[in-house]
Order: structure tokens, then C-alpha cells, then sequence
């Protein structure tokens, strides 16, 4: 870390005068935050339920090697699909509802949060079906049994919101991934070949449900982009909707809580049917790559983003550049989060190619510290300018609410002061964020020398104080591994 001393005069009555401009060392080692990153895999069988292992949930968070990967990683993120097999035509027993809940506690000790996803089948049989090699009876649960278990499931999941980091619609189809069902419109050649209005309205139903079930700052992903055209917009929309703005962003509306998990990411030119129009009673089905590709790039920046690769088959185009687009499809649709342990023959294919490293420190945000421009004096009441210029090299902007402050902590009694910076940190978009602000010096700060830090810990009040749940910059020498606080490295007389 480098700083030079800048002078500056203030003409701004009330607030202290004399500056001082540090600048900072970007570190570039791949930061172990929250809610982003490569995730790692559990399957959570109702049948018979294996509890989650706080060993190996806290192991996640230390660098470890994937079986038949060519590269090591240290996770913040843990999906579970939890496979209601028991439940197919019953409700959820207490005793599944318990067990979950002790899986969030276990989360909540080991550091790590929840990518969850309630499925009711994932397996698949051939036989003489058109497609072969899946086909009916596929398993899954008719919509009064989905309803219900979400209306069972929903005040456990807000209980344990701090540790789920976001939620999957699941449910509906083999995988929970909304296409081989029962149920809700078998949209494959094995069936009707598109969706018809009531399967777009049962489907809805469901979403919607799923998104009361789950507290208002949490977002729920789809793995299609038309399900939440035809939520937002009604069964007949089209695929050239609107996408969110960033007026809309945040807001918690349903428009604003719907992401997106790609299941098949690099699969194909449209990821396997991910970006196809699957229609309706009135239309066809039909190709609609172009269209959805741009709804999806839009609407992206606002929202969680994750999945897995699927499928070595789409080559080159899944390798790095210049041979192939790996790099961009992430910078495009803005992903946060991807399986670590699937699909292997592409994932160790950006190794090979040699941007592996770029993808694994850009998944979701990546927050580096350019300069900060703090007072060196202050008078006690008074108000002090703060100016910090960060560079957000990731993908994606962090997805949940959590405050941004500034603390001033006692060189002589240790304690800190909080002041919280007016800022939604979910805006912080990959480029430069310049965070200016006049804060008031809190009642509590007297007289005497202070530390200056930069603290972005959880929003929720369980997890806040926990260093494993808060955000640390991307530079060298300024993170606190015992508080999870970011030390600028400047200090502030109080007089």
C-alpha cells in the first residue's frame, strides 16, 4: 500500500478541513466472500435424510481440490437439492421441517450460506418414449401438493434467511428444472411440444407462491427466461419484453426478486432450450435465441445469477478466448455463482485455456479499493468529508441488501463508532463507484485519535458480526480476519 499527503481545504461550513488521499495495492488472490463464487454440491434425500456436516460445510470455505477437476477452490456458497422423494402425493412430515432447520444452523457455524432447491425426483429412465432416454413417468408433484409444501416450507425459509443466499424455484419437473413433467405441460417431444395457457398459469401460481414464501430481500431464480416474461407480463407476452431498469431494481418487487440459474450455461447456442419460446394455446413454439439472449443480458445487471455447465458439446465457443466466448458469456449475463464439481470437461477447459483464473476471481463482485480521501483532524460534533473510489472488477454487483459504514475506532479504549454511508451497495455494477459523502461524527466519539475502517458485514443481525459473512476488499494489507473489518490505514485526531 502506497499514500501520499494531499492537502485540501474544505469551504464547506461545519465540517474540518484538512485531507489526506491514500491510495491502495490491489491483492490478487481469489477472496473467499459471501455470495459469490464457485459453490459447492449436496443432495439431501427426504427417504433418507443425511444431515449436512458441519465439517465439511466449514472445510468448503478452505482451498480444496475437486475430484477430476485441474483446479482447486475455496467456497462461501453451498447448494443443497433437497429431494422431497417421501412427499410426492403427501405433506412434508415436522420431521423433515426440523431437520432443515438444523442444516441452516449448521450453515450458520460453518461461515457459509444456502443456494437451496426443492425437487421431488432426480433420476431419470429410458424406454420407448420419442426421446429415449427420458421418459414418463417422470415423478414429480402435482400443483395442490407443490402449493402446499410451500405454504409448509415458507416459514422455515424465512426464519433462516440469513444463510440462504438466494432461493431456486425448483419443484416442477425432474431436477426441479421445469421441463420433464407431469404435471405442468411437458413442453418436450415426449409430450405436447410447447406450453399451453393453463401450464403458463399453474407454473405462475407456483412462482408466485414461492416468492410470498420467502422474505422480501431474497430473490427466487428461474431456469428460464420466459417464465418471468409470462409472470410480469402475462401468459401471452412476448419474448421481446421489457427488461428491469435500474429504477425498478431493489425495489422488492416480484419483477425486481426474479434471477435466474442457468443449468446448461455454454451448452449450446441457446443452452439447451434456456433461450427458446415455448408458447402457448394461441402460438407455436419456436426459436427466440436472439430475443431472450437480450432480455436475459438486460435484466441480468439487476438480479441473482448462477448455474452450471452442462455439456462439453458446444466447441469451441465454451473454451476461453480468443478461441472461444467463455469470458464474455460471463461478463454479459453477470454471473455470480457456478458449480464447482459440474461439467468438469468444460470447467477444465478454462484451465487448459488459461482464464480460469479470471473467472474465479471475477464470479459476482470483486471490490478493490482505489484511493480514499479522509480527514486527518476533526472536531468532535462535527462532520467530515469522506471520498472513496472503488473499482468493482467482477461480474455482478453483490445481490442482497448490507450496509456500507464507516468506523472510527479508539486507539486508546478500542471502542468503534459506526456511521453508515447512504448507499445501496447492490448498485456498486462492475466499473468505478465513487462514493462521496458528509458524515456526521456520531455522540459517542470524544476527543482523541482514531483508526479509520471500511465494514460491509451481513444485513441480518445473526450474522453481522461474524467476519465470515462480511466483504473484504480485494487489496493487500487491509483486511481484519479477526473482525471482518477493512482497515484504511488512516487515522483521524479528534479534538
Amino acid at each position: 500500500m502506497s499514500a501520499c499527503s494531499k492537502k485540501n481545504n474544505s469551504a464547506d461550513q461545519g465540517t474540518d478541513k484538512t485531507t489526506t488521499t491514500t491510495s491502495y495495492t490491489e491483492n490478487n488472490a481469489d477472496i473467499v466472500n459471501p455470495e459469490r463464487g464457485f459453490f459447492q454440491y449436496a443432495e439431501v434425500h427426504a427417504s433418507n435424510y443425511i444431515p449436512l456436516s458441519l465439517t465439511t460445510l466449514a472445510g468448503y470455505r478452505n482451498t480444496q481440490s475437486i475430484s477430476g477437476a485441474t483446479y482447486t477452490v475455496a467456497c462461501s456458497l453451498v447448494f443443497v437439492e433437497y429431494v422431497l422423494d417421501s412427499f410426492v402425493s403427501t405433506p412434508i412430515s415436522a420431521d423433515f421441517l426440523t431437520k432443515f432447520d438444523q442444516d441452516c444452523a449448521t450453515a450458520r457455524k460453518a461461515g457459509v450460506k444456502l443456494i437451496p432447491r426443492f425437487i421431488y425426483t432426480n433420476t431419470t429412465h429410458t424406454g420407448s418414449c420419442a426421446s429415449q432416454s427420458v421418459c414418463p413417468v417422470y415423478g414429480d408433484a402435482n400443483k395442490a401438493i407443490v402449493l402446499q409444501h410451500i405454504g409448509q416450507l415458507a416459514p422455515h425459509l424465512q426464519t433462516n434467511e440469513d444463510v440462504i443466499a438466494v432461493m431456486q424455484l425448483g419443484f416442477i419437473g425432474i431436477y426441479g428444472e421445469n421441463y420433464y413433467t407431469d404435471y405442468f405441460g411437458d413442453a418436450s417431444s415426449n409430450g405436447q411440444g410447447k406450453l399451453l395457457d393453463q401450464n403458463w398459469q399453474d407454473r405462475i401460481d407456483v412462482l408466485k407462491a414461492m416468492l410470498a414464501a420467502v422474505p422480501t430481500d431474497r430473490m427466487v431464480q428461474v431456469r428460464i427466461p420466459q417464465l418471468k416474461e409470462r409472470y410480469v407480463y402475462g401468459i401471452k407476452a412476448n419474448v421481446n419484453s421489457a427488461a428491469l431498469t435500474d429504477a425498478e431494481a431493489f425495489t422488492g418487487t416480484d419483477k425486481a426478486r426474479i434471477g435466474f440459474h442457468n443449468d446448461c450455461f455454454l451448452a449450446s447456442a441457446n443452452d439447451e432450450g434456456t433461450y427458446f419460446d415455448y408458447g402457448n394455446s394461441s402460438s407455436p413454439a419456436a426459436d427466440a435465441t436472439t430475443a431472450l439472449r437480450n432480455f436475459e443480458k438486460f435484466d441480468t445487471k439487476y438480479v441473482a445469477v448462477g448455474g452450471e455447465t452442462c455439456d462439453d458439446s458446444y466447441t469451441p465457443q465454451n473454451a476461453c478466448e480468443p478461441t472461444g466466448i467463455a469470458k464474455s458469456e460471463f461478463a454479459a449475463f453477470h454471473y455470480s455463482f457456478l458449480n464447482a464439481g459440474y461439467n468438469l470437461s468444460v470447467n477444465n477447459k478454462w484451465v487448459s485455456g488459461g482464464c480460469m483464473d479470471s473467472i474465479r476471481l471475477k464470479l459476482g463482485y470483486r471490490l478493490i479499493l482505489k484511493t480514499a480521501k479522509i480527514p486527518t483532524a476533526a472536531s468532535v460534533g462535527n462532520k467530515i468529508n469522506i471520498a472513496l473510489t472503488i473499482n468493482n472488477a467482477g461480474y455482478a454487483s453483490p445481490f442482497n441488501p448490507r450496509p456500507v459504514q464507516l468506523l472510527l475506532r479508539s486507539q486508546s479504549s478500542g471502542k468503534v463508532s459506526t456511521i453508515a454511508f447512504d448507499t445501496d451497495i447492490r448498485k456498486w455494477y462492475t466499473g468505478t463507484i465513487n462514493l462521496q459523502q458528509t458524515l456526521a461524527l456520531p455522540a459517542d466519539v470524544v476527543a482523541g485519535t482514531y483508526d479509520v475502517l471500511l465494514n460491509m458485514p451481513d444485513n441480518s443481525a445473526t450474522l453481522s458480526a461474524n467476519p465470515n459473512y462480511s466483504i473484504q476488499l480485494a487489496n493487500s494489507g487491509t483486511w481484519e480476519t479477526a473482525t471482518g473489518y477493512n482497515n484504511l490505514k488512516v487515522t483521524i485526531t479528534v479534538k
